[in-house]
């Protein structure tokens, strides 16, 4: 009994209590979004770009295959932020002076361009994983009580109840482990802005040099 009543503790601290935080994550946002950090599903190229105003010609990087392939390069967060940033200090200084600053201005539009589409990717996919959890978090409610339900029945088989206790104790582990992974990726659209935003900042700093 004691084990049992162990396990129906977890669920219900699980639907219960970390189900309404996921859903919640900050006040007055969406009820889907779970996470503290505030939703901003798009950025503005202000929010990270402090340089000379972007030529219209810039929203042609991608036709530019230097400029794209070094734009995949840095995005990319395996990439530690410090190599990024030398990778860009080579590619200034590659230039010819006359092509620098059009040139850099384009991998500025084109970092902010790949890099808001995949900040907002994740924050879709954050949104879908909490739809998923609350899902999760009502059946393990369902489950509980079923389990309850079932212990109160006098002529009650002792092996399905052992069965679903045990189930319902496997399924409330998965959850609390969804809920601590939430936790990490809660972070990654942070990630992305804070990398796009020193990645500009060294961009800038070179177009003054030039």
């Amino acid at each position: 009994m004691a084990r049992m009543e162990l396990v129906r503790g977890l669920a219900i601290a699980a639907a219960l209590g970390a189900a309404p935080s996921i859903a919640s994550g900050a006040a007055n946002q969406s009820p889907d979004w779970p996470c503290i950090q505030r939703k901003v599903p798009e950025l503005s190229l202000g929010q990270i770009w402090n340089g000379p105003e972007l030529p219209a010609a810039a929203k042609d990087w991608s036709k530019d295959k230097n400029v794209e392939a070094l734009v995949q390069e840095l995005a990319a967060r395996r990439l530690p932020l410090a190599d990024a940033q030398k990778d860009i200090r080579d590619f200034a200084a590659s230039l010819p002076a006359g092509q620098a600053d059009a040139k850099l201005a384009m991998l500025v539009q084109g970092l902010f361009d790949h890099m808001n589409a995949e900040r907002s990717q994740v924050i879709s996919g954050i949104a879908r994983y909490a739809r998923r959890q609350l899902e999760f978090a009502a059946r393990l409610r369902k489950e509980a009580s079923d389990v309850d339900a079932l212990r109160s029945k006098p002529d009650a088989d002792v092996n399905q109840i052992a069965a679903q206790t045990d189930r319902l104790a496997w399924e409330t582990r998965i959850f609390e482990e969804r809920v601590q992974s939430l936790t990490y990726v809660c972070e990654v659209p942070t990630l992305i802005e804070q990398r796009l935003y020193a990645l500009a900042k060294t961009i800038g700093e070179m177009m003054v040099q030039k």
